[in-house]
C-alpha cells in the first residue's frame, strides 16, 4: 500500500478567457483575449488567439490590426467574475480530495496520497476533470507526481500532449526522467530567466540535466532553494502541502490611472478610495495595521516630463482596521510628498505591520484612543457593501470617479450581480 506522498496539480485552462466564454456560447472556438488594468496589455488568451500569434503581455494598441483582421474578441479584466468562478472551482477540489492547498485564483496543490489504493491515479485525475467540467464548466488539466515540482511538470505535459487527455500520472521514476529530458530547464518550476541564462550557460539545458545535477554544488553555487528543487526533481518532497493560507504581512491597494492626475484634490480622492479598499482587505483578514505607506508615479517612459516616484509612511499610535482613520493618515502622508507640477500614473497605499485582534497592548500614556463603536460601524460597513443594497463610501471617496482605470470591455458581472444574471428566454 502507497504511503509515499503523491501530489496532484489542478490548472484551469486559459482561465480568465474561459470565464468570459462561459456565458458567452456564441464565442466558442473563436479567438479571444483579456486585457490588464486601463485595457493596456493582453493578459490571457484563448487557445485560438495563440494560434494567431498574439503573446502574453503585448500591448493592446500593438496588436490592433489584427483584432479587426480576425474579429478577436476582446475584454476588460472581470475580476468580481474570475474570483467567483475560481471560489466554485475551489469548493468542487475540497469535496473530491482530502486537502486542497489554493496555490493561485487558478491553480491548486491536492494531496492524494493514498488514493492508488482505491483508484488509478489517472483514472483519479480524469474524473477530476470530468466533474470540475460538469459542475463549473471549466476545463482543468492535471498533473499528479510524487514531490510539487513534479506535479507542475507533470501538468506542464497534459497541457502540452493532447494525447494525455489533460490528465499525466508521472509517479513511475521512467516516466519522469523521459519527460524531464524533453522540458527546457527554464519550465521548472521556480527556475527563472536569469537563472536560466545561468544554468545554460553552464550547460543545465534541460529539467534532467538539472536533476541530474550534484547537489552540493548547486547548494554552493546557487542556494538552499535550488538546491532543494534539484531534490524535488529527484522524487524527494521537500515542499509539503499548506492547507492553511498563511497570514498576509501586507496589503497593497494599487492601480494605474485612466488619465494623468496633476491636482491634488483629484489625488486625493484616489488615494481615499484606495486606503479603503485596503481597510476592506484588512477586515478580511481579521487583522489590525500600525504601519500605511502611500506612493505614487509619474510616467517614467516620458522623457519629456519630470521623473518623480515619492512614497512616506507613518506608524500609527495605535493598530487600527477603522477606514476613516486610515484615510485621516494617509490625507497626511500625500499632502507630504505632493508637488505641484507633475502629470501621475498611478497611486497606491500599502498596509503593514499587522496585529491580531486583543494583541496589541497600548501604553497608558498613547494620546490616541479608537473611535467609540468602531468595529460596530466597520462591520456594518462591510456587510452593506457585500450585499446587493448597494455601497457605502467615505466622502472623500467621492462619487464620480473620472480617474479610476480605463474598463471599455468589461463583461457583466454574472454571478455575483443580480442585474447582471443572464435571461432565458
Amino acid at each position: 500500500m502507497s504511503k509515499k506522498p503523491i501530489f496532484a496539480l489542478v490548472d484551469c485552462n486559459n482561465f480568465f478567457a474561459s470565464c468570459e466564454t462561459l456565458f458567452r456560447p456564441d464565442l466558442k472556438d473563436k479567438p479571444l483575449i483579456v486585457l490588464s488594468n486601463n485595457d493596456g496589455c493582453v493578459v490571457a488568451r484563448s487557445q485560438e488567439a495563440k494560434q494567431l500569434g498574439i503573446k502574453m503581455g503585448v500591448p493592446f494598441y500593438q496588436i490592433k490590426d489584427l483584432v479587426n483582421r480576425y474579429q478577436v474578441a476582446t475584454f476588460s479584466s472581470n475580476y468580481a467574475l474570475y474570483a467567483d468562478l475560481s471560489s466554485r472551482v475551489m469548493s468542487t477540489l475540497e469535496t473530491l480530495a482530502p486537502t486542497v492547498e489554493v496555490y493561485s485564483i487558478d491553480e491548486a496543490f491536492l494531496d492524494l496520497t493514498g488514493i492508488d489504493n482505491l483508484t488509478s491515479l489517472f483514472d483519479f485525475g480524469l474524473t477530476l476533470r470530468h466533474t470540475l467540467k460538469q459542475w463549473t464548466k471549466i476545463i482543468v488539466c492535471v498533473g499528479i507526481a510524487p514531490t510539487k515540482t513534479l506535479a507542475k511538470l507533470a501538468n506542464h505535459a497534459a497541457k502540452h500532449y493532447s494525447k494525455t487527455q489533460g490528465v499525466v500520472d508521472l509517479t513511475a521514476r521512467e516516466r519522469q526522467r523521459k519527460l524531464m529530458a524533453l522540458v527546457p530547464v527554464g519550465e521548472v518550476w521556480g527556475i527563472g530567466r536569469k537563472l536560466t541564462q545561468r544554468m545554460e550557460s553552464e550547460g543545465i539545458l534541460t529539467a534532467l540535466d538539472l536533476a541530474n545535477a550534484n547537489t552540493h554544488y548547486i547548494r554552493k553555487h546557487y542556494s538552499v532553494v535550488v538546491e532543494r528543487i534539484v531534490r524535488e526533481l529527484n522524487g524527494e518532497s521537500c515542499l509539503p502541502l499548506e492547507s492553511i493560507t498563511p497570514t498576509k504581512q501586507q496589503i497593497v491597494f494599487s492601480r494605474s490611472f485612466s488619465q494623468r492626475i496633476h491636482e491634488l484634490s483629484v489625488m486625493r480622492e484616489a488615494i481615499s478610495d484606495y486606503t479603503a479598499r485596503a481597510a476592506e482587505k484588512l477586515r478580511k483578514e481579521q487583522r489590525y495595521a500600525k504601519m500605511i505607506t502611500v506612493f505614487m508615479r509619474t510616467n517614467p517612459f516620458n522623457p519629456l516630463q519630470p521623473r518623480y516616484a515619492p512614497s512616506r509612511s507613518l506608524e500609527m499610535t495605535i493598530p487600527t482596521d477603522d477606514t476613516r482613520e486610515l484615510i485621516k493618515a494617509s490625507h497626511n502622508l500625500l499632502q507630504q510628498i505632493w508637488q505641484d507640477g507633475h502629470r501621475f500614473m498611478k497611486a497606491g497605499v500599502m498596509l503593514s505591520d499587522f496585529y491580531e485582534p486583543g494583541v496589541y497592548q497600548p501604553s497608558l500614556f498613547d494620546p490616541a484612543t479608537p473611535h467609540a463603536n468602531s468595529q460596530t460601524l466597520m462591520k456594518l460597513l462591510d456587510q452593506v457593501n457585500h450585499s446587493s443594497a448597494g455601497r457605502l463610501y467615505i466622502a472623500s471617496q467621492g462619487m464620480r470617479k473620472d480617474w479610476s482605470m480605463k474598463r471599455q470591455k468589461l463583461s457583466p458581472s454574472y454571478t455575483t450581480r443580480w442585474e447582471d444574471i443572464p435571461w432565458v428566454v
